[in-house]
C-alpha cells in the first residue's frame, strides 16, 4: 500500500511539473509574438508613358502554277512596299530583316484534292523604328497598297499590325518605388496611429512586379497594339509597430 501511494504522489507531482512547464512555455511564445508586431500594408504607383519602339511585320503573299512569275510578282510588291514605306518616313534602314517562304502544294504528301494555285510564296519585312508615330501612320494607309494590287497577309503569332513596345522602365522605375514606398508607409503609419503604437522599421519589404498595361482597356485590343500604355507596380511592406 505504501509502494502504491508512492508512485501515485509521485505521478502527481510529475503531472503538475508538465503542466507548469507547459504554462510557462506557452507564456514565453505568447511573449515573443507580442514582441513582434508589425503590420503589413500595400502601397501602389502609376505612370503613364508613351511606347518608344515599334515592330512591324509587314507580309504580302504571290501565288501562281509558273514559279518564275510569282517570283516575279513578289519582288514588284516588295518594290512598292518599299516605296510606300519611304513614303511615310521608313527608309531601308528601318526594314531589319526579310524573310521568304515558298510553299509548293504539289509537294505536299499528305495533300488532299486538287490545288487552284501550286505555288504560295510569302514575303515578309521586319520594320523596326522608334518613330512609332510615323509607324501608325503608315499602318493606317496599308489601303494604298492593295490599290496596286499588293496582297497583304498577316505574320502568325504577332497578328498584322504593329506591336509597339515600351523599353525603358529603368527610367521610370526608381522614382515609382518611392513612391508605392510612400503610399504604404502613409497607410502603415494610419494604422500604427488607430491602434495606439508607434510606427518602427521596415521589417521586410517585397518591391513587386512592374506591370505594363493598356491605357484603354477594352475587348480585343492588346496592350502591344496601343501606343499609349500604364506601367504599374504593387509594393508590399511589413512594418514594425512599437508601443
Amino acid at each position: 500500500m505504501i509502494g502504491n501511494r508512492t508512485a501515485l504522489a509521485a505521478a502527481a507531482f510529475l503531472a503538475i511539473g508538465i503542466a507548469v512547464a507547459g504554462w510557462s512555455a506557452g507564456r514565453e511564445v505568447a511573449q515573443v509574438r507580442l514582441a513582434d508586431r508589425f503590420v503589413t500594408v500595400k502601397g501602389s504607383a502609376e505612370r503613364e508613358v508613351k511606347a518608344n519602339l515599334a515592330l512591324w511585320p509587314v507580309r504580302f503573299v504571290a501565288t501562281g502554277d509558273d514559279l518564275s512569275a510569282v517570283q516575279a510578282k513578289t519582288a514588284a510588291d516588295e518594290k512598292a512596299v518599299l516605296a510606300f514605306l519611304e513614303r511615310y518616313g521608313l527608309g531601308a534602314d528601318a526594314v531589319v530583316s526579310r524573310s521568304l517562304d515558298l510553299v509548293d502544294l504539289l509537294a505536299q504528301a499528305y495533300r488532299q484534292g486538287p490545288a487552284d494555285q501550286r505555288y504560295i510564296l510569302t514575303r515578309t519585312l521586319m520594320i523596326r523604328s522608334p518613330d512609332v508615330e510615323r509607324v501608325d501612320r503608315a499602318s493606317q494607309n496599308l489601303a494604298e497598297l492593295l490599290d496596286q494590287g499588293v496582297t497583304l497577309g498577316g505574320e502568325p503569332g504577332m497578328g498584322s499590325g504593329p506591336n509597339y513596345l515600351f523599353t525603358r522602365l529603368n527610367d521610370v522605375k526608381t522614382e515609382m518605388i518611392a513612391e508605392a514606398t510612400a503610399k504604404a508607409r502613409e497607410a502603415a503609419t494610419q494604422f500604427a496611429t488607430d491602434s495606439g503604437a508607434t510606427l518602427g522599421g521596415i521589417r521586410r519589404a517585397n518591391q513587386g512586379l512592374f506591370q505594363i498595361l493598356a491605357r484603354d482597356e477594352a475587348p480585343g485590343i492588346m496592350e502591344s497594339r496601343q501606343i499609349d500604355k500604364i506601367v504599374r507596380v504593387v509594393s508590399t511592406l511589413d512594418w514594425e509597430l512599437v508601443d
